[in-house]
């Protein structure tokens, strides 16, 4: 059986081959096949799960190794294919500290010469991990080279042993195999940065290791030519072969760790990608279903969701009935009631029942895919804050340089003897103390592990100044209907009068709103069928506008509307105008329904307020944020609305444009100004914000206008976002701090400011070990907000 994989894999290895999936049948097999993604033994004729590849039939333990080789058969027929870390068609690089570096390839940024990452990251860490693993094994080699260098260049000065000879010849060529072999990518990239005037931290190694290193060489080959200074109490002339070994495997262990923690910072993008099935099970026209790659699906397929599956792709329930985890992509864990007709996204989880969908968004089109988009987007913008340390950064590789040259000056001239070598290592150290990656890295590290973690909430942030800016709001201007409210307007209240029941009013006004293109036509339609009254049939349908609808119904002259159509059909509403109004002061809508010029009854609609709104207001309230709403609705509703939500400002009747100049009035007035909406209507107001905040259930044009959207249009979302925000941004303080902190602390100390009173030195070694770290406490801090309490 495997020599049969291996030869369909040499033939076409290609994993996008057509995979024919197959329910316990396929060409018979000799007993005791081979899963071929675990390895198991099993028996062809008893198991459950097979599939067919190029004519040969494979069979799987289990539904989980089945859908992997669906997905990937090349990566389980190829052994060599498996062993080649994928890399994305398409896929773009860039840098984390400059994203305005966008490269087609892995490699290395030529500004400050981190290694590249990808703009999207992938499901599949593999090429990750297997950078991660070649510096893992340098490491190693590095390490075992530079053990017998360190202990026979320390072992004299700590025992008294007169070393032989050959232990020069040991440090140079195994310290000189760690620096040139292991060092190498180090010094192409200070090679670059010379050669792109962009000084950085492999700079600052490459100067003080190569120094290092070339002065070991030349006093190792030519010692005669060193003046006194230069020599020891025994008239022997310095090596630092081992230093420069150690400096080597040390900045080797830094960046290995540095790497593992940044890979790290992209799990919460890489957790949205695993949410997407690899495969979907596609029921063809004659009723028979088939397990297809995801890739395979299209618009307009039809599919089968089973229980404990995962959706596919966006699309609208056809049949059955189930619940629904939206958890990963709201942050609500209670799972979501689904049926005929209901939205499906991507990624969620199906939980009991059996559904089936049609797909209508697939691919880049679905909102796991968007969503995923705008965390890696966000993750490579620039906050504010990161242009202090921009300008900072600029100037601080050329400062290190020189603060280096006047430490070798001074003890050049004022050190004990050896002067010159005092010089020299002190020198060294202040070069290799001092790293710009820990000042570079503050700001952006905690911008991507905040989206990230904004994303699992279902916070999405357009850009870095989003995160900074909302810490700063005071005020939140927010829309009534789709973002208070549900947005979707439902009957509430039926009242009858006369000789009329409610059943006859209900069903005569939902007669005369089936030809009605009206939004609370819906709503009547809607409760009319889940209260099942009649359905009648209506002639000589006419609309009035402004006013509301005629016609005739069972030889009955009909009229729904507001007063002024009852009164142009001379109809009496006096007895049921205080009901009416007493509606109308709760926030509902009345129309008033009459029969042949005799009042019959009224109906009332109501835009229900969000479940959560209530909570979330208070929340926001008790963070010191003012509230206003803005609503086009009647300022009866409007306040009665307000009232409910316990908002003390309210502007009514306000068109599009009324919304964005209150919003410039506000910040003219020196507030800080968040505007929360959902429709066409609020685009202008979200885009003059401070911060823009779109409800996902919204329209496109509001979620381009804003720079934060709630993907389930929850207020409690806002409270959220504004924690993260202000635990990124305290993040990003201490980060910052702990730069400036190492840097003003570490330079003057390495180049022996406390050697008057102490008699301390900073060792070259201890230098790098101590560069090494900064940035990986840096990262590590930053890391902590992928825990932040802000549910």
């Amino acid at each position: 059986m495997n020599s049969t994989m291996h030869d369909h894999a040499s033939h076409n290895p290609d994993p996008s081959s057509t995979v024919d999936s197959l329910a316990g049948g396929g060409h018979a097999v000799a007993a005791g096949a081979t899963d071929p993604v675990c390895g198991m033994t099993v028996d062809p004729f008893t198991a459950k799960f097979s599939a067919t590849h190029h004519t040969q039939t494979y069979y799987f333990c289990s539904m989980g190794c089945h859908d992997k080789f669906i997905a990937e058969p090349g990566k389980y027929l190829s052994p060599a294919a498996a062993t080649v870390a994928p890399v994305a068609a398409g896929a773009q690089w860039t840098c984390p500290m400059h994203p305005q570096i966008v490269r087609d390839a892995p490699g290395a940024c030529p500004i400050c010469g981190m290694a590249l990452e990808p703009m999207v990251p992938s499901a599949d860490d593999s090429h990750a991990q297997a950078e991660i693993a070649a510096i893992r094994r340098k490491l190693w080699i590095s390490i075992a080279l530079t053990t017998p260098v360190f202990l026979v260049a320390m072992v004299p000065h700590m025992t008294g042993w007169h070393a032989p000879a050959w232990t020069a010849w040991l440090e140079f060529v195994l310290g000189s195999v760690v620096v040139l072999w292991g060092g190498a990518t180090f010094f192409q990239r200070f090679w670059t940065s010379l050669r792109n005037r962009s000084p950085n931290m492999y700079t600052l190694i490459g100067v003080g290791v190569g120094v290092s290193w070339v002065y070991s060489v030349i006093a190792f080959f030519a010692p005669s030519i060193f003046p006194a200074a230069f020599r020891d109490s025994h008239g022997h002339v310095g090596l630092y072969f081992a230093a420069a070994a150690v400096i080597i495997t040390l900045v080797l262990l830094g960046e290995w760790l540095e790497l593992r923690a940044r890979n790290r910072t992209s799990d919460a993008v890489r957790a949205l990608l695993g949410l997407a099935p690899k495969t979907a099970r596609r029921i063809a026209e004659d009723g028979s279903e088939q397990d297809v790659p995801l890739e395979q699906v299209v618009k307009g397929d039809r599919l089968r969701i089973r229980p404990g599956e995962k959706v596919p792709v966006d699309g609208i329930v056809l049949e059955g009935r189930s619940s629904i985890d939206e958890s990963m992509l709201s942050g609500e864990p209670i799972p979501v009631e689904k049926q005929t007709d209901a939205k499906l996204i991507a990624g969620t989880l199906n939980q009991t029942g059996s559904l089936v969908m049609r797909a209508e968004k697939v691919g880049a089109e679905t909102l796991l895919a968007q969503i995923v988009q705008l965390v890696a987007n966000a993750q490579r913008t620039r906050a504010p804050l990161q242009r202090m340390a921009d300008r900072v950064a600029r100037w601080f590789v050329p400062a290190v340089i020189a603060a280096s040259l006047i430490t070798f000056g001074i003890w050049a001239k004022w050190g004990p003897e050896p002067r010159l070598a005092y010089a020299l290592i002190n020198a060294v150290a202040v070069l290799i103390i001092a790293c710009p990656c820990a000042l570079g890295l503050a700001t952006p590290i905690s911008i991507m592990v905040a989206t990230g973690r904004g994303a699992q909430m279902g916070v999405l942030f357009r850009d870095a100044e989003a995160i900074e800016t909302l810490e700063k709001v005071d005020v939140l201007v927010v829309d009534k209907t789709g973002t208070l409210t549900m947005g979707k307007p439902a009957l509430t209240d039926v009242i009858a009068f006369g000789g009329a029941d409610e059943g006859r009013v209900l069903a005569l006004a939902a007669a005369l709103e089936r030809g009605s293109e009206h939004p609370l036509a819906a709503a009547i339609l809607a409760g009319a069928k889940e209260r099942s009254a009649a359905e009648l049939k209506v002639e000589g349908f006419e609309s009035q506008t402004g006013r509301g609808v005629t016609g005739t119904v069972e030889g009955h002259r009909v009229a729904l509307g507001n007063r002024a159509l009852m009164e142009a059909e001379k109809v009496d509403t006096g007895r049921a105008s205080s009901q009416a109004e007493t509606l109308r002061i709760d926030g509902k809508t009345v129309m008033f329904v009459a029969a042949n010029g005799v009042l019959a009854g009224l109906v009332a609609v109501a835009d229900p307020i969000k479940p959560n709104s209530v909570e979330a207001l208070q929340a926001i309230r008790a963070a010191g944020i003012e509230v206003i709403m803005l609503t086009g609705d009647n300022a009866t509703t409007a306040k009665s609305v307000a009232a409910k939500l316990g908002i003390e400002r309210v502007e009514a009747d306000v068109q599009p444009a009324d919304k964005a100049r209150i919003v410039g009035e506000l910040k003219a007035q020196g507030r800080r100004v968040a505007m929360a909406g959902d429709g066409v209507n609020d685009a202008p107001a979200l885009a003059l914000a401070d911060v823009g905040i779109a409800m996902g259930s919204g329209t496109d044009i509001a979620m381009e206008s804003a720079k934060v959207t709630l993907v389930k249009g929850d207020l409690r979302g806002i409270v959220r976002a504004r924690e993260l925000s202000q635990a990124a941004v305290r993040n990003i303080h201490q980060n910052l701090f702990f730069a400036f902190f190492y840097n003003s602390i570490g330079i003057p100390i390495a180049a022996g400011v406390l050697y008057p009173w102490t008699g301390w030195l900073l060792s070259p070694a201890i230098a790098a070990l101590a560069m090494s770290l900064s940035s990986v406490s840096v990262i590590t801090n930053a890391l902590r907000l992928r825990r932040a309490s802000v549910d």
